[in-house]
């Protein structure tokens, strides 16, 4: 018996992003640079701009830069598009640099939200900014992306105001916010924007722009994918929408109708359009359970909190004619059936106008089981494929308002990705930012920009589904790829175009190293699936492990002429790399340049659980594979791994351990990893609420999950410290704790011990990786010539011989982090 499913938005012909009729202004050609300034408008004969596009990052002219992928997206449907970048946000005065807007303001605090940008996971004001000119710090607000909005409103009221970014996807939402340690309200509502575009937004974008041009009121633009905005109580464009009251637990969606229990056994069975002969039964090919009972099963809001409530009708229902013996063949359960009268009422609505109404932000502000069961519906409806649209109030009386999100964008197809990353970028930072030599290497550089200088980038989204991670809430968890001959010709363009290019590519990659044209067998399986994770608790029967695309482009790409070396930066996903030992060995053997980052996050169930992320086994059987085929090669490289301390769901007993597992193997983590609560992820849901998502939420605390949440700076501080055991700045601290827990016969003087008795002289700061916090307060310590600082001081430098005549370029020049 199969279930009915609903027709997937893929197999929908989404309208091409670029099938659309070009704006007018078209005929004034490509910018070099997308107009900073009205001198800069006045060389494009431009009177005005149609649309401008305000930033908390450096202007930098390169795909790994959202606003450069805007910019340039709407520069090719025909529009004049300027860009306002890190304005002084302290008056209107700077947004009004490039004139008033034609059609509208786009408004993002850019590639990272503005609060984790600006703030440690401490909550201490960070000294650098990597997206900044100098990597200087404070050149963007607290929440840039409200204080952008509110800004753009004073300079032209009556301009739209479309938000957009990393910043606005996350807080689509009431969510929690870390800095000020409350439930915030949606920032469609803070910021007072007329749109707010969530996760990669071209599709969405064109859209947008092309309809506000043909002059339709932004306020009826209700009706696109991957959209916010606000509706007021009664508006008439929310009229042929089936509302579903998710307001409550215990109300998790459509409620199975009442049934009549005085049937016979014969009109039960026809009533549930079954057969009391197994004969029969089997020649008709019908099964013991509906699929309308399977919708409704599987088709809750909230999703396992009606599981206990339905599981005994499953139990009960056996298959007819079947055998039974002892004091069961007596004993027949009672069989609760539909009326048959009610059958044509049963009939699940079409998902694509249904709605969930969550919480209101009321509620959830002041309920924590409430605020837990919101999140998990959020999460359950983010696959383009079923999700259905949300709605969550906020005020009441005449200040009432709801907040409507709209389902997720539709994924962009290869074409449209290989359309989106061959607009002609300039591949640099503006002019603007050029130091009195006009480059852009010295006291300008923009760190973030020389990080990805030499980086490709060859796929979007993460089926990963990690609690602590924003990507899939942003991205998506559908992989979207480019194809091979667009990537190929990115590399040529980087090794022919881009000023100081020595040979070597720094990464091909993405969110995920190894998730590039990977997904569902089947379109149809992928368009139903609702799991948060396609590899969590294992990797999914129906996703597909072929790595052999990716191995084609890694051995195509170190192939091409000029190309000395292609190393491969971005985060390995490894439980998928084990399934493809070809992959392995090609990335090992001809892609690490001596150290391969990857992140187990600890070792511990109890914290992977939380985290969905595999078991310590998955990285023990890469590392065998990794160094095996480093041997055939002749090589010494080293796996680095990173670890999360504080994560929800770690006891002090589990850094311990993680601890003792670090000095094992030799590892000396010196920059540590504390977990952030970023909005909207299900981890940081655990961390305000106590409660685990993961697992359905309940008031009853006998099926609730209850979740262990490191909170305060001294448990923070111990977790930190664990993981930089070799810290002697650490082991005052560390051995109060180790006696408190019973644990005392790791402290001592020899090698199985985690930390020594003897206490030398410290000044209890903490020394980072971070360049400006590197050192206490006047001591200037020099690196020892040949020692190159890395994520672990453990191990040992590489030995490329760099610095000889005719050795491979780039070879052993990574930067200290």
């Amino acid at each position: 018996m199969n279930a009915p499913v609903d027709v997937s938005f893929f197999a929908r012909a989404a309208k091409p992003i670029t099938s659309y009729r070009p704006y007018w202004a078209k005929r004034f050609g490509v910018a070099s640079m997308l107009p900073m300034s009205r001198a800069e408008m006045e060389k494009l004969g431009w009177d005005s701009c149609d649309i401008i596009l305000v930033t908390g990052d450096a202007y930098v002219d390169h795909p790994s830069f959202g606003m450069a992928v805007v910019g340039r997206v709407l520069e090719a449907q025909g529009f004049r598009v300027g860009i306002i970048a890190q304005p002084d946000w302290t008056s209107a005065e700077a947004f009004k640099a490039l004139g008033k807007p034609n059609l509208f303001w786009g408004v993002t605090a850019g590639n990272m939200d503005s609060m984790i940008n600006r703030y440690t996971a401490d909550r201490k004001i960070r000294s650098d900014d990597a997206y900044t000119p100098g990597d200087v710090g404070g050149k963007r607000p607290d929440r840039a992306a409200i204080v952008y909005s509110q800004r753009c409103r004073e300079a032209f009221k009556d301009v739209p105001i479309v938000l957009g970014g990393i910043e606005g996807s996350l807080r689509r939402i009431a969510h929690y916010d870390y800095w000020s340690d409350k439930v915030r309200r949606s920032i469609v509502v803070d910021s007072k924007c007329d749109l707010l575009l969530y996760g990669n937004a071209e599709r969405a974008l064109v859209e947008v722009a092309h309809r506000i041009a043909a002059r339709e009121p932004i306020e009826r633009i209700t009706d696109v994918r991957g959209t916010a905005f606000v509706r007021r109580p009664g508006d008439p464009t929310a009229e042929g929408w089936i509302e579903i009251d998710s307001t409550e637990v215990d109300m998790p969606g459509r409620v199975e109708d009442h049934i009549n229990p005085y049937l016979t056994t014969s009109e039960q069975a026809q009533a549930q359009g079954e057969t009391c002969s197994k004969e029969e039964s089997s020649a008709n090919g019908r099964g013991s359970v509906r699929p309308e009972l399977v919708e409704g099963l599987t088709n809750t809001s909230a999703g396992a909190s009606t599981g206990s409530a339905r599981t005994g009708m499953d139990s009960a229902r056996t298959e007819p004619g079947s055998a039974r013996t002892g004091m069961g063949a007596a004993i027949q359960p009672l069989k609760f059936v539909p009326n048959p009268a009610l059958q044509s009422k049963r009939k699940p609505p079409a998902r694509d106008r249904c709605v969930i109404r969550l919480p209101s932000y009321e509620q959830v502000k002041s309920d924590a089981v409430l605020y837990a069961h919101a999140n998990r519906v959020l999460h359950l409806e983010t696959n383009p494929g079923n999700a259905r649209a949300l709605v969550q109030a906020h005020g009441e009386g005449a200040t009432a308002r709801d907040v409507w999100i709209n389902p997720p964008p539709i994924p962009l197809t290869t074409a449209e990705m290989d359309f989106v990353f061959d607009l002609p970028y300039a591949r640099s930072p503006h002019p603007a930012y050029a130091d009195e030599h006009g480059k852009h290497d010295g006291a300008t550089k923009i760190p973030a920009w020389e990080m990805i200088r030499f980086s490709v980038n060859i796929m979007r989204g993460c089926f990963g589904g990690c609690t602590f991670c924003s990507i899939t809430e942003h991205e998506g968890r559908i992989i979207q790829s480019r194809s091979e001959e667009s990537i190929i010709k990115e590399v040529e363009d980087i090794r022919d175009k881009v000023e100081g290019f020595t040979g070597v590519v720094s990464d091909l990659g993405g969110p995920t190293a190894n998730m590039y044209r990977l997904g569902c067998k089947t379109p149809e399986i992928e368009a139903a699936c609702r799991k948060p994770s396609c590899v969590y608790p294992g990797i999914c029967s129906n996703l597909t492990t072929d790595h052999g695309p990716l191995i084609k482009i890694y051995k195509r790409a170190r192939e091409l002429r000029g190309i000395k070396k292609v190393l491969i930066g971005s985060g390995l996903r490894y439980d998928l790399a084990v399934k493809s030992p070809e992959y392995v060995k090609e990335l090992v053997q001809h892609h690490v340049g001596g150290y391969l980052k990857i992140a187990p996050e600890h070792t511990a169930g109890g914290p992977l659980s939380k985290m969905m992320k595999p078991g310590i086994g998955s990285y023990d059987k890469f590392k065998q594979l990794f160094e095996k085929f480093s041997e055939e090669a002749g090589k010494k490289q080293y796996l680095i791994p990173y670890f999360i301390a504080a994560h929800p769901g770690t006891s002090d007993e589990d850094m311990m351990n993680l601890a003792v597992w670090l000095k094992k193997n030799g590892f000396r983590a010196d920059q540590v990893q504390t977990f952030y609560p970023s909005p909207m992820a299900t981890a940081t849901a655990m961390y305000h609420t106590n409660l685990n998502p993961l697992k359905g939420i309940s008031r009853d605390a006998q099926r609730a999950e209850r979740v262990d949440i490191v909170r305060g700076d001294k448990r923070r501080r111990l977790h930190k410290a664990f993981l930089r055991y070799h810290d002697s700045n650490n082991w005052p601290l560390l051995r109060e704790a180790l006696k408190t827990m019973g644990r005392a016969d790791l402290i001592g003087n020899g090698k199985h011990h985690l930390i020594p008795t003897f206490q030398p002289m410290t000044d209890g700061s903490y020394q980072s990786a971070r360049r400006k916090n590197s050192t206490p307060v006047g001591k200037a310590v020099q690196p020892v010539a040949g020692r190159l600082l890395t994520q672990h001081t453990g191990l040992p430098p590489r030995v490329t011989g760099a610095g000889r005549p005719g050795s491979p370029v780039g070879a052993g020049k990574r930067k200290p982090r």
